[in-house]
């Protein structure tokens, strides 16, 4: 009866192996691609070998591609639509999925495909289609691991400015995720070092984080605060972005003005409050207690 169980999950398996090979094949067809950009979005957790089988199968790649330089006319201006949102949204999916794989990650990066994705980050839109969900799926396709290797080939692109950009500009939602980039990239050891590497590079991005510190005191978002205020501790880290950052914190980081927002937040309370201690500790004060300006 058990040998009879067995066969039978294993006939069943190789039927659904079947169809995985049916739907990556369907890929290349214009007129059966949207239904296997579906069925296969929605096996990519239960089929452990689904990247490398897309990654290696002819013309899969480039259809997937398609699907996503297709919808470039309609992010700006923004007309994008739901139908067109969940499918792309799909497309997405399976890059994430070879993105994040250990037998394709290394390729998926050779290839530059993430720079595919970068006009996404360009929106400033604040409509529900056009927001949700591809932020959410950018993130973990370009920093899901933190593998050197991902974060070296940041670097190498424009993906600082354009966070940048988006962290002033951007939608609650968009500023969140290009922040969490930001953060990922600091939280390496070779990316905190590139940021401070120069004045300029620095002084941009305390900027940028300034301005948002000061809107979210009029729009607080305990979501985006909390990745600030991580890129804040990150770079206090290094001791020239330190002691640059004793005279350009915000105020409100000093003060009660979040104390609601984070009433109920440990962690970034915790953040916070070493922030202040990192940029307390061997700060030069006067005999009255007061700090002195850098010589």
């Amino acid at each position: 009866m058990l040998a009879t169980g067995a066969a039978v999950t294993t006939a069943l398996a190789q039927v659904d192996r079947e169809k995985i090979y049916q739907w990556i094949n369907e890929l290349s067809s214009p007129e059966t691609r949207e239904n296997a950009l579906l069925e296969l979005s929605k096996k990519r957790e239960s089929v452990p070998d689904l990247a490398p089988m897309l990654w290696h199968s002819c013309g899969t790649i480039a259809a997937l591609l398609q699907e996503i330089v297709n919808i470039y006319p309609s992010i700006n201006p923004p007309t994008l639509t739901a139908h067109q949102s969940n499918r792309v949204c799909n497309a997405l999916a399976l890059l994430q999925c070879v993105a994040s794989h250990p037998e394709t990650r290394s390729a998926f990066l050779a290839a530059h495909i993430p720079l595919f994705l970068y006009p996404f980050l360009h929106t400033v839109s604040k409509t529900r289609p056009f927001e949700y969900p591809p932020p959410h799926q950018l993130r973990s396709a370009l920093v899901k691991t933190d593998e050197q290797e991902v974060i070296n080939f940041l670097l190498t692109t424009e993906i600082i400015p354009l966070c940048l950009r988006i962290m002033e500009s951007g939608s609650e939602l968009s500023k969140t995720v290009a922040t969490f980039i930001l953060q990922k990239i600091l939280l390496d050891d070779t990316g905190l070092a590139y940021i401070c590497q120069t004045y300029e590079r620095f002084s941009h991005v305390a900027m940028i984080l300034g301005k948002m510190v000061l809107q979210l005191s009029k729009e607080p978002s305990a979501r985006l605060l909390k990745h600030v205020v991580r890129c804040y501790l990150r770079l206090s880290d290094n001791s020239r972005a330190r002691e640059a950052l004793r005279q350009c914190l915000p105020d409100q980081l000093k003060d009660t003005t979040f104390a609601q927002v984070l009433k109920d937040d440990t962690t970034t309370k915790r953040w916070l409050a070493q922030l202040v201690k990192n940029l307390q500790e061997g700060q030069v004060t006067d005999p009255r207690g007061i700090p002195l300006p850098p010589q």
